[in-house]
């Protein structure tokens, strides 16, 4: 059998773990479109950002510096993934077959470290709502803005670590279909450390799940909290005699509401996109 032979069958098993070329049922479009999508959608975000900050001329808030710090990360996993994969389409090369076992290795810490680091973001995002809404006396005593970037340092020190795991020996790598990108083993079927390799697995989507769920959870309570401060405004003004005195309370409470509707939009927007990207492969 030659390797030619022994390479498209490779490509057909449901991990193309030691092929040498991409699969050719692979399109480089996807990944094109992911990658400008990426690109552009974060440039966007933070410049937004910006321009926000410049017209309030204020000091960011611990919400914005949560949102620049997801949108950075984000970016920075694009723009470091994108690279080996378009090269590997261009020569149709495997990462393995461009660069070993050790690029294999590095692109799979990559991939989880820049799924998992986005994630504990978008929890801390959801946690800091939750504070702020059903919460305002312990948010306004506690939470600062160094708040927010010692989370920061503690996200990406904690990321690191765990998907380092696997460099120790507790987990293990291995490359995927059509051969462009390499991830955690969920296999590891015929491994001589296979308990290891499914514990590490099993920790890291058990991790993806809960985060997933506690996002959920948060971003609920936050809606409930909402809905009670604009029911116990709307029984407040119709108590109140007054018609300025009424006025006054609608514009305070909507000035203040729009504020974090949009903030609850937006993490409900973010919330769906992870959770559409992360679930099914977690």
């Amino acid at each position: 059998m030659n390797k030619s032979m022994v390479s498209d069958e490779s490509c057909h098993n449901t991990t193309c773990n030691d092929t040498l070329t991409v699969n050719g049922d692979g399109k480089p479009a996807t990944s094109i479109i992911m990658f400008l999508a990426g690109v552009v959608g974060n440039l966007l975000a933070l410049f937004i950002l910006g321009v926000h900050q410049k017209e309030h001329r204020s000091r960011s808030s611990v919400f914005c510096i949560l949102v620049t710090g997801l949108a950075l990360t984000d970016l920075l996993g694009t723009c470091l993934l994108s690279p080996p994969v378009f090269i590997c389409y261009a020569r149709n090369l495997s990462l393995i077959s461009l660069g070993g076992k050790r690029l294999c290795s590095l692109f799979g810490f990559a991939m989880s470290f820049f799924g998992l680091a986005p994630m504990l973001i978008l929890c801390t995002m959801a946690v800091e709502r939750c504070l702020a809404i059903s919460h305002p006396y312990f948010y306004s005593v506690h939470i600062r803005r160094s708040f927010a970037k010692y989370t920061l340092f503690f996200i990406y020190l904690f990321s690191l670590a765990f998907c380092l795991l696997p460099y120790s020996g507790y987990g293990k790598f291995r490359q995927y279909c059509p051969g462009t990108w390499c991830f955690i083993d969920m296999d590891a079927t015929g491994d001589d450390q296979a308990n290891l390799v499914l514990a590490f697995s099993l920790s890291y989507s058990s991790l993806m799940a809960l985060l997933i769920f506690a996002v959920l959870v948060c971003n609920g309570s936050v809606i409930v909290s909402l809905c009670q401060m604009h029911r116990s405004q709307m029984i407040r003004r119709g108590s109140v005699g007054s018609t300025g005195r009424r006025r006054r309370l609608s514009l305070a409470w909507f000035g203040r509401g729009e504020e974090e509707m949009d903030h609850l939009v937006l993490l409900a927007l973010i919330t769906v996109i992870f959770v559409v990207c992360s679930l099914p492969l977690t």
